[in-house]
């Protein structure tokens, strides 16, 4: 896919962000083929300091959320960066802020920015929103994750059966803000259909409280979820002999298939577990039946069997194995850019395609730019795709 091909091709997005959520709304819309500018102050954005880091001032988590943007360096405790800021913004179509109201100041406040430009779509990337009581409140993943009730139900299935009385967990990497992420690309791609410039308010916290339904569903129902109890009936994780699976059978013909694969042992033709309900009541019992068998196969051979007869399996793969799946690999998912002071890297290019077309990064993430008050026009100096 060329540029030219791309969804958002002409449009310009202005990033000013220090957050994953905020940065992650950025990539995608990058992804979607907009001109995105990540702003950033003299000493860099701070996910570039964020481990992993792939070299000095290189994290890795910033070479992915920054692959294809480009960067200028402000000052914005100076009127003159201000104002330059502002000229930014007046050849713009979105911007993109996660900063509090205080940190924001009011030359980039939305009331401001919409007086100014009224077409522009302001979108706003907060732990718990841009407006309300807790407006100005900073929050990091696990203590958003917290608040949104999904760490009460962590760990559940397997590990909690390992380890029961170990604190509660967060999910890993940033869960919370890259959901937040795409809530705001999609408040935006709605906004750009409309045609009418919009203020997005997105809240992390509801981002993930969204994702919830079947807990909120319960709760409903007068139930409350709890770790404990939240897990399948009987499948989930498997250990094998060299690695985990997940295997899931909801379906009468996926536990027919089940069988069949575990070559039809007797005590999987007890009339207690002709249906899902009598299986779900002895779901305990056929687990144990079921690790006993795993832990005599390997992984890629257990999925590989299991996918031929329709029952759904899939490995937990390490990082080098997601990247050298056929799957993977067919798809484009990974494309390799430039990292500035480490090199060639892969990097995932989008996590969708457009009508079955992998869009191409515009490149790796940029370096860290001099102050400066306009996008530079030669781009050789950004990281580069190989």
């Amino acid at each position: 896919m060329n540029s030219s091909d791309a969804p958002l091709d002409g449009l310009t997005v202005i990033e000013r962000t220090q957050s994953v959520a905020g940065a992650y709304a950025g990539r995608l819309l990058s992804a979607l083929g907009a001109n995105t500018v990540l702003v950033e102050p003299p000493e860099g954005h701070r996910l570039r300091r964020q481990p992993p880091m792939l070299a000095e001032n290189q994290s890795s988590l910033f070479a992915y959320l920054a692959a294809g943007k480009r960067s200028v360096s402000l000052d914005l405790r100076d009127p003159a960066d201000q104002t330059h800021l502002t000229d930014l913004v007046c050849d713009a179509d979105i911007y993109i802020d996660d900063f509090s109201s205080t940190e924001r100041g009011h030359t980039t406040a939305p009331s401001t920015f919409r007086i100014e430009h009224p077409q522009l779509i302001y979108v706003s990337v907060r732990p718990y929103g841009m407006t309300g009581p807790k407006a100005d409140w900073d929050g990091e993943e696990v203590t958003i994750l917290h608040s949104t009730g999904e760490g009460y139900l962590l760990p559940n299935g397997l590990a909690y059966e390992r380890h029961p009385n170990r604190a509660p967990i967060k999910i890993f990497g940033h869960f919370a803000e890259m959901q937040a992420g795409i809530a705001a690309v999609l408040g935006t791609l709605a906004s750009l259909v409309s045609g009418v410039g919009q203020v997005i308010d997105v809240a992390i916290q509801d981002a993930v409280v969204a994702l919830a339904a079947f807990g909120l569903q319960r709760f409903g129902d007068g139930s409350i979820e709890h770790r404990s109890a939240r897990s399948f009936k009987y499948g989930g994780v498997l250990e094998c002999a060299d690695g985990y699976v997940e295997l899931l059978t909801l379906e009468d013909r996926q536990w027919h298939g089940l069988v069949t694969l575990m070559g039809g042992p007797e005590w999987a033709a007890d009339p207690a577990l002709a249906d899902g309900v009598g299986r779900g009541h002895h779901g305990a019992e056929i687990n144990d039946r079921l690790r006993s068998w795993a832990r005599t196969l390997k992984a890629a051979d257990l999925v590989k069997a299991a996918q031929e007869l329709n029952v759904p399996a899939a490995k937990y793969a390490t990082p080098f194995e997601v990247l050298r799946d056929p799957h993977e690999v067919a798809r484009g998912l990974f494309q390799q850019a430039f990292v500035p002071g480490f090199g060639d890297i892969d990097i995932v290019s989008a996590p969708f395609q457009i009508d079955g077309v992998v869009p191409r990064l515009n490149g790796g993430p940029p370096e860290l730019p001099i102050r400066q008050a306009a996008i530079p026009a030669d781009t050789s100096a950004r990281g580069g795709l190989r």
